[in-house]
């Protein structure tokens, strides 16, 4: 599965939104599995949009053809627009659908990872950040992507704001001790997106 993860500010809202209901469209596409997005809680006026493709082929195809008919409704609305690919590595927790019907709120966390520390660092996603975050009350599902050049996203969806506050800092730094992740992580962003239901397809 291939995750196309979009980030923008947003410089007419009304306009915005009025054009992320075109995405609609996209239902009808070959291999297209589910789009959803929102409001970053802690940067006024950014967005996160993440969209799901069976395949890099199918995507592909929908860039070349139908992909400019869609966006055009929201040109002029946005600015500094960020898109990164990723390819589905494994799932937190298990059974990752990208659905967003049953959830408040995404967490995205963007890291760009050591050339030698990549094989060290997805052992620690799955051995020590996995079974935290499937642990934590109110995350329903997540995953991991890969993109060329050891950059990697962990995506995931929880209940509502208040549980993913129970996924408390202390904890965090914890986890990250034992996972060493100083030693693997060059760069690490992250953001909280509150969901906007308007905008899932």
């Amino acid at each position: 599965m291939l995750v196309k993860w979009i980030r923008l500010t947003v410089v007419d809202r009304r306009g915005f939104e009025r054009g992320q209901r075109k995405w609609a469209g996209l239902l009808g596409e070959p291999g297209f599995r589910g789009q959803g997005g929102g409001w970053s809680r802690s940067r006024p006026g950014v967005a996160h949009l993440v969209a799901f493709w069976e395949s890099r082929a199918f995507y592909d195809s929908f860039m070349a053809r139908s992909h400019d008919r869609l966006a055009a409704a929201q040109v002029g609305t946005f600015k500094d627009s960020q898109v990164r690919l990723f390819e589905h590595e494994f799932d937190v927790k298990v059974g990752f659908e990208p659905v967003f019907a049953d959830v408040d709120v995404l967490r995205l966390a963007h890291s760009q990872v050591r050339e030698d520390r990549v094989e060290h660092f997805t052992l620690m996603q799955e051995k020590v950040w996995n079974p935290a975050m499937a642990g934590s009350p109110g995350m329903v599902r997540g995953m991991l992507g890969r993109a060329p050049g050891e950059e990697f996203l962990v995506l995931s969806m929880w209940q509502s704001a208040a549980e993913r506050g129970k996924y408390r800092p202390e904890r965090v730094e914890r986890l990250a001790l034992r996972a060493q992740i100083a030693a693997d992580v060059e760069a690490l962003a992250g953001d909280v997106v509150q969901l906007e239901p308007a905008w899932t397809v």
